[in-house]
């Protein structure tokens, strides 16, 4: 019984390879390997959209590259991000929707916070290929961060904001051989209240990314 019980404690330390995660947890992301990937003049030569996807699961590996590389911490002593944003309000908040679950990308401590648990892909956008993809981005502005201005400014901030990271992240997967589309079509009261957001969030727009098929 007892070697049955240190089986068990070594299996859930083993690093797998996908982020298909079987258990509904939070997830404690790897610190990316800045020496990886292509020049940037040969990233934005090959920057593309796609609309096909693998079904396979990115690596954690890519995964935590790509989180980082759309808007991870790059100043830890002033915390500021790897996209810029309008007054540093940092309103831009990035959602993963993965086969576990709905998280909360969270720069600070570099993890995902699970929000919702099961497999919510095919919600996260309007397009056939969002539900089976491996990874769905849901890119949220939460407008209380913009101190002094006004809502149409608000609006006009989010998109600016949202298109930063948006582009990070397409030269991210240009640089890894992934495929990647940023998505207008998205329900936006139907993930705003799947997702539990607060009244002054506001999704602005979704991105698909996954391997080449």
């Amino acid at each position: 019984m007892k070697h049955l019980f240190y089986c068990i404690i070594l299996f859930s330390w083993i690093n797998i390879p996908g982020v298909s995660i079987a258990q509904s947890t939070d997830i404690l992301l790897l610190k990316p390997d800045l020496t990886s990937g292509k020049p940037l003049m040969a990233v934005l030569n090959e920057r593309s959209s796609h609309r096909e996807f693998s079904e396979k699961d990115l690596t954690r590996e890519q995964l935590s590259g790509l989180l980082w590389a759309a808007c991870g911490i790059n100043r830890a002593e002033t915390g500021k991000r790897t996209a810029p944003s309008a007054m540093n309000w940092q309103d831009v908040q990035v959602y993963v929707f993965l086969k576990s679950g709905i998280y909360l990308y969270n720069e600070k401590d570099h993890k995902l916070i699970l929000i919702v648990e099961g497999d919510h892909r095919v919600a996260a956008g309007k397009q056939d290929f969002v539900a089976t993809a491996p990874v769905n981005l849901v890119y949220v502005s939460d407008y209380s961060r913009m101190t002094k201005a006004s809502e149409e400014d608000m609006e006009f901030y989010s998109g600016i904001n949202t298109g930063f990271i948006s582009q990070n992240v397409y030269l991210y997967c240009a640089s890894e051989n992934l495929n990647t589309v940023v998505r207008a079509y998205v329900d936006r009261e139907a993930l705003h209240k799947l997702m539990g957001l607060k009244p002054e969030q506001h999704v602005v727009a979704g991105q698909t990314v996954g391997n080449r098929p």
